[in-house]
């Protein structure tokens, strides 16, 4: 059994390490990028009055209307789909100090294979021409799971997870945890880089807790239409006090987390 384990582990990491498998990986992170650099300007859009919405499905259906937009989109999916790849392969082939950090460890690389893999297949399906939702697909899903017995209580905890995991991007970008990853030059473009990385982290972690907030309030008050997706995170942000102000802001904060994601399929530690 033992032999077996190992065996597996290095034709796994044989995978992991192939060109293709890494340059798959790396243009997967340039694709992000695109999508998170155009939802920045559909935010940009929003905080100055337009309309349109400022999700992933907002930025994939832009990229479809563009000139060879279709095959511009069938190759993002492949690379978010090649990105996904590595990290549910790096999951099964790390190893840390503890098996609680290793096990750690591969639940974040296995959680970031999941997302990338459903922005990829978001991505082809928008190729296919299907008309994807965000908005309506959250308050569908939260719809569905406060008819399940305790929905509500695990719609709250999927909310405060996702409210998590904004706090945690936050804190990636404070404490610059993402140069962990990377092997951003000392000179040159580092700091340009390492500010980009600060802005970017903090502007997703804190459109991320407000979608998180949004689902808490539907489980809350049982009510599906109070969830949303990221359009509907920067509509509540719109209406607050200053809210133009900080919709613009978290705007270039995602569009220097687009530009960031470019510099890391670069710098990237694979």
């Amino acid at each position: 059994m033992a032999d077996a384990k190992a065996s597996a582990r290095r034709a796994a990491r044989s995978v992991e390490s192939s060109p293709v498998v890494r340059g798959l990986a790396r243009g997967g992170y340039a694709a992000n990028g695109v999508v998170h650099l155009l939802i920045g300007i559909l935010v940009l859009t929003l905080a100055f009055g337009g309309t349109g919405e400022a999700d992933q499905s907002g930025a994939l259906r832009a990229i479809a209307g563009a000139p060879l937009g279709v095959v511009v989109l069938w190759l993002i999916a492949v690379l978010l789909c090649g990105l996904a790849l590595y990290h549910l392969i790096e999951g099964f082939v790390l190893r840390d100090q503890t098996p609680a950090k290793t096990w750690g460890r591969r639940i974040s690389e296995w959680g970031q294979a999941v997302i990338f893999a459903a922005l990829g297949v978001v991505a082809g399906s928008v190729a296919l021409g299907a008309r994807t939702d965000a908005n309506e697909s959250a308050e569908g899903a939260s719809r569905d799971v406060l008819t399940l017995p305790g929905g509500a209580l695990l719609l709250g905890l999927v909310g405060l997870g996702i409210a998590a995991g904004g706090v945690a991007f936050v804190v990636m970008g404070v404490l610059r945890s993402f140069e962990k990853k990377m092997s951003i030059p000392s000179g040159g473009v580092g700091p340009f880089v390492k500010a980009l990385g600060i802005a970017g982290y903090i502007a997703k972690g804190v459109a991320l807790a407000i979608v998180g907030v949004l689902l808490v309030v539907a489980a809350v008050t049982a009510d599906a239409s109070q969830a949303g997706g990221l359009d509907d995170a920067f509509d509540k942000l719109r209406s607050l006090f200053l809210g133009p102000l900080l919709v613009g802001l978290v705007g270039v904060g995602f569009i220097a987390y687009g530009v960031f994601l470019f510099f890391r399929a670069r710098f990237a530690r694979l």
